[in-house]
């Protein structure tokens, strides 16, 4: 449409007008009629609307621009340089232009988060269009509560390498424990890597997607897997050269069954038991201690569950390392323990376990 004069007019007030009280009622009668939508202005008035607006903004009182940059966060119209002031305001008058606005850049984000607050970053991750570069910046320079409001917005997208740095973050930041994963994009091979360091109703979170996973997915997450879970978890036991070659011995004589490993507890030979628990399972042996001596009963019950091990002995084997004096009274419970673990989910959890304890076996070398 032509541009109307009486918008021009009104702009140029705008810009002469030194009285603060003037200059906030010809603000609200411009964007009224500017960032309207449908828009009742041409081209041309929209580019000096922002140019004036951009420009006066910052000589705005507070109120005055908390107000301006509500109106602006739900317009269409292309108010780019107004958009940009105003996101780099204080926190109070930023918040909805950061959060909403389409006339914000992929570069006007990426210098919010460059030069302003955690809170502005925070305002950011509610963004419904952030791509791989904002999360990457937002991660690499948010705080843990700027990073959990990340997670939380389905739209957001992350790379691998991003949700790599998360899953760092996560082993020591409970804060961010819920949101990794729970977020349905997270790669399994990192939510593997987080179960041990998580409570238990995440735990199961897990494992249920670990079971709705295709096998075609399970083969893409093991391929992409190339952490280590534990290869320093501290120096061997004195006896553990003597109990591997028991159990080397067992073995070769194909004694080396699931129900041994009651014996070896009864008989107060840990070593010895952490060495056959560990060679029957799959794992590494300093996974398979460190979860005995927390004994961290949830953990074993992935692993014997996805093993095969009977309800029966997983019971009587928590009874062993538990020994807090319970006694049968917690059989039941173990039992339950043990039944709410899906077996194709621990299955599938354990194989990751697997290959991360080949790759320690090799040296470190990249998992396949």
């Amino acid at each position: 449409m032509a541009a109307s004069p009486n918008n021009f007019a009104m702009l140029l007030d705008l810009a002469k007008e030194g009285s603060s009280e003037k200059r906030r009622e010809l603000l609200r009668q411009i964007t009224d009629v500017f960032l309207a939508d449908p828009p009742d202005r041409s081209d041309r008035e929209s580019q000096l609307f922002d140019e004036i607006v951009g420009a006066v903004a910052a000589d705005l009182e507070t109120q005055v621009r908390i107000e301006l940059a509500r109106k602006v966060a739900v317009s269409n119209a292309p108010v780019q340089r107004t958009a940009r002031r105003l996101a780099m305001d204080v926190i109070e008058v930023a918040r909805p232009v950061i959060e909403r606005s389409k006339s914000l850049t992929e570069a006007d984000i990426l210098d919010v988060i460059k030069e302003k607050s955690q809170d502005h970053m925070l305002a950011v991750t509610k963004r419904p269009d952030i791509g791989t570069t904002v999360s990457s910046a937002l991660v690499e320079k948010g705080e843990d509560r700027v990073v959990a409001s990340l997670l939380e917005n389905r739209t957001a997208r992350l790379n691998r390498q991003t949700y790599e740095k998360v899953a760092e973050r996560a082993e020591s930041n409970p804060v961010l424990h819920a949101p990794f994963v729970k977020s349905a994009h997270v790669p399994l091979d990192l939510l593997n890597n987080v179960y041990l360091k998580v409570e238990t109703e995440l735990r199961r979170e897990i494992m249920r997607k670990f079971h709705g996973v295709s096998p075609a997915e399970l083969e893409e997450a093991l391929e992409a897997s190339r952490n280590h879970l534990s290869s320093a978890y501290g120096a061997l036991p004195d006896d553990y050269q003597k109990a591997k070659d028991h159990i080397a011995e067992l073995d070769k004589k194909g004694s080396l069954k699931p129900p041994m490993l009651v014996q070896l507890l009864r008989e107060n030979r840990r070593t010895a038991f952490l060495v056959a628990f560990a060679q029957l399972v799959d794992i590494e042996f300093d996974l398979g201690r460190r979860l005995v001596d927390g004994k961290d009963l949830d953990a074993l019950a992935m692993l014997c569950r996805g093993a095969g091990f009977d309800r029966g002995l997983f019971v009587t084997i928590c009874l062993l390392v538990a020994s807090d004096g319970s006694g049968i009274g917690k059989a039941e419970q173990f039992g339950q323990l043990y039944e709410q673990v899906p077996v194709a989910a621990a299955q599938r959890a354990l194989r990751f376990w697997k290959v991360r304890a080949k790759s320690n076996a090799a040296g470190g070398v990249k998992a396949a």
